[in-house]
């Protein structure tokens, strides 16, 4: 057996001997070096073709731009040495990318929100206008229906109320109806207000009878019940006119007569039993049908109080 290898392994190296000589071509290598050889040159060559091609065709955003310049390959590198025209291509190529999405990023969506504000701007000023403008409408409007109504305030002002005249009479609002009728809220004890506008008052009366032929009833309400009993008020009342007639009451009473009128009235310094009490000035003109017609202030003469009652009562008949 040892001979027979002995005589094989003789053999191969004759014929190995023999192929040299004769000058035959080599046995091919083996695959792995035949792929390392010939393959792998290959597979570099499009490993680098295909990130030219992605580093030519990808847009390049302004953050990428700004933080990551474009990377170069060894391939790009040499074929800048081959010739500069391919190199700017490719960087034109880039360059116009990046500007393309910076139109798409930025022009059209700021443009739109421009003219999304300048709309809605425009639309709440149209609608603040037209708002302003209606509701200017109804003011006028509502002016103008006070202005003609003779019974603007009936709602607000007056009511029904159960006092004693200064004659000692039980009397409420019926006892006045059919008669026209000028009201004012005071106390026996003021010492300057009341009695001037009952003066006013009294020559308003006297005036539109003699001018106008209208009759008024004037009538005094008082404030203070705890000091102007009926004895009180009828002293007080003389003094002034001898149809203005006088009424009070008790607490609870005046009270409820005030506030049907709207007249403010509280005490202020007391000191025993003198003391003043703050009231509302104002005289109220109320209809034969013993509802309220117009109010006149402290601001009013003789002259403007007697022109005014007319006014209104000419109005009210019409």
């Amino acid at each position: 057996m040892a001979s027979i290898i002995s005589r094989t392994v003789n053999h191969l190296r004759h014929v190995n001997r023999s192929v040299i000589r004769s000058g035959l071509p080599n046995p091919p290598p083996p695959l792995a070096d035949s792929l390392q050889n010939r393959h792998l040159p290959l597979l570099g060559q499009s490993l680098a073709i295909y990130q030219r091609s992605l580093f030519s065709t990808t847009p390049i955003t302004t953050a990428e731009n700004q933080g990551n310049p474009e990377p170069k390959t060894s391939e790009s590198a040499n074929s800048g040495k081959s010739g500069d025209s391919g190199e700017g291509n490719k960087s034109g190529e880039s360059h116009e990318s990046s500007n393309a999405g910076k139109s798409i990023r930025g022009g059209p969506v700021s443009w739109l929100s421009f003219l999304l504000l300048v709309a809605t701007g425009a639309g709440i000023i149209l609608y603040y206008d037209k708002e302003k403008r209606q509701h200017i409408e109804e003011i006028f409007k509502a002016s103008k229906e006070v202005k003609q109504g003779p019974s603007v305030g009936k709602a607000a002002i007056g009511g029904p109320f159960n006092l004693i005249n200064h004659d000692g009479k039980r009397v409420t609002e019926k006892d006045f109806l059919g008669n026209w009728t000028l009201m004012y809220f005071g106390f026996t004890h003021c010492p300057d207000i009341c009695p001037d506008e009952l003066v006013k008052l009294a020559a308003a009366v006297d005036k539109l009878k003699k001018d106008a032929g209208i009759e008024i009833v004037p009538l005094f309400i008082s404030v203070d019940p705890e000091r102007d009993t009926v004895e009180q008020v009828r002293e007080y009342v003389k003094e002034f006119h001898p149809k203005l007639i006088g009424l009070t009451g008790n607490p609870d009473e005046i009270r409820s007569v005030a506030h049907a009128y709207r007249v403010y009235y509280m005490k202020t310094t007391e000191e025993d039993s003198d003391y003043l009490v703050d009231h509302s000035i104002v005289m109220y003109l109320m209809s034969p049908k013993m509802e309220f017609v117009k109010f006149f202030g402290k601001n009013n003469d003789v002259d403007s109080l007697a022109e005014g009652i007319t006014k209104e009562i000419k109005q009210y008949k019409k």
